[in-house]
């Protein structure tokens, strides 16, 4: 099938243009002003839009396998489709988790059946317990390029020290989520003065904090690249920043809800509103947003966590951490940019260039099985495009959401801006005009 994309805002990472996009063959033929399209070509009316390379989730779990009552590849690639994704990266928790090259391979197999790019990242130690590492270079020849025991950190510093030496030859990164369990305590939400009149147990920001330094001196001490997931307190996207300033190979990410939404969310006790780490304070979020707009962070990425109904609907501190994130994370971004001003360039640099570059995606170093990703929307390039229309408006219902959970904490909340088409792996796979 031929695609002709018309007469969008064509962003690039310094300037923008007004024309037409030619795919053929899976691949850009032809960018221009007004391209002579062959008769059969399939049309996207594309004015008022944005047109970019397709948007990269660092971070989803798709629960595949082991827990496909609350989402499957299939699923969640349609989620991500319906986003505006090209490509997700499958968490490794899942059950049994993604720490050998057989549950790779079935991953990479069943994502290789959707019309995404479904990639993984692999654990970092085995049954993602903290103690022995996992085989990483076996992972590592089958295309996997980050590794994490998301859910989790790496508790023990010789563990990830070693881990990390080991890594760095191989050309991979380590990702982690940090938070010392023994600091956070089992705790449910952000702690402070609102966790002690709610009666819930806190998990601090030091928690986070005290996590992100340490990695930081392993990271200096071994020379080796690290990517900080879902950073959600403004102390801490500091430290990695002036880290980065200082010539680490650091990089970090953080999720539309820690932008968007603060612990006062959780005085309902909704348990839509229970995340690790958690809903921080105000000023955190201010300070994440500033970050933002400044282009310091590397990358938006969902945490996209669904969850089966009858465990969210257990009480606030018994109910599983995590919200959905694929569908609605590119409007919360736009809006966080300062929609209407919002500079298109940074919003696919936070959605696609960034993200791609961090999962080695981008054409000069796409692992095998895996389009290339994050580059340019110039001829010759994979076709893995988003079209979005910043002037739609939407409201987000759970019932309609594609994801096989319901736990999206955004229900019925009017959004700005919203995915009019993506093309993944040069098919059409989303037309927001057919389908409504």
């Amino acid at each position: 099938m031929s695609i002709v994309l018309r007469q969008g805002l064509i962003i690039g990472p310094t300037s923008s243009v007004i024309g037409d996009v030619l795919v053929v063959d899976g691949t850009i033929a032809d960018v221009g002003p007004a391209i002579d399209a062959p008769s059969d070509a399939y049309e996207v009316d594309a004015r008022d839009c944005w047109v970019g390379p397709g948007f990269v989730d660092l971070h989803t779990h798709l629960r595949e396998p082991g827990r496909e009552a609350a989402e499957t590849i299939e699923s969640g690639a349609r989620a991500g489709a319906l986003g505006g994704y090209c490509a997700l990266v499958a968490m490794p928790n899942t059950e049994p988790c993604l720490d050998n090259v057989a549950t790779v391979s079935y991953v990479l197999a069943r994502g290789a059946t959707t019309p995404l790019d479904i990639c993984v990242a692999g654990a970092i130690t085995q049954g993602r317990r903290g103690e022995a590492l996992a085989p990483m270079a076996e992972m590592a020849a089958l295309g996997v390029r980050l590794f994490s025991d998301d859910g989790i950190g790496v508790r023990d510093p010789s563990v990830m020290r070693r881990a990390l030496l080991y890594a760095n030859p191989l050309g991979v990164r380590l990702a982690q989520h940090c938070e010392d369990e023994q600091l956070a305590g089992g705790g449910t939400m952000n702690e402070g003065a609102l966790s002690s009149r709610l009666g819930l147990t806190g998990r601090p920001a030091l928690a986070e904090e005290l996590m992100v330094m340490r990695d930081l001196e392993l990271v200096r001490a071994t020379g080796a690249a690290m990517h900080f997931l879902h950073l959600s307190t403004a102390r801490s996207v500091a430290l990695v920043v002036a880290a980065r300033a200082q010539g680490l190979r650091v990089t970090f990410e953080i999720a539309p809800h820690h932008f968007t939404l603060d612990e006062q969310c959780c005085e309902g006790y909704d348990p839509a509103f229970k995340v690790h780490p958690p809903l921080r304070t105000r000023d955190d979020v201010a300070a994440l947003v500033a970050a933002l707009r400044r282009g310091d962070v590397d990358a938006v990425a969902t945490d996209h966590a669904p969850h089966a109904p009858e465990l969210k609907d257990l009480p606030f501190d018994e109910a599983p951490a995590g919200m959905l994130g694929l569908e609605h994370a590119a409007s919360l971004t736009y809006e966080a940019l300062g929609a209407p001003q919002c500079d298109p360039a940074v919003f696919f640099q936070v959605m696609s260039r960034g993200p791609a570059a961090i999962a080695q995606l981008r054409r000069e170093d796409a692992p095998p099985r895996h389009s290339a990703h994050g580059g340019s929307v110039a001829p010759g390039e994979d076709a893995n495009l988003t079209v979005f229309s910043p002037s739609t408006h939407w409201t987000v219902s759970r019932s309609a959401l594609a994801s096989r959970s319901m736990n999206t904490p955004y229900d019925g909340r009017e959004l700005s801006g919203r995915v009019r088409a993506t093309i993944a792996k040069g098919r059409l796979v989303v037309d927001q005009e057919v389908l409504t």
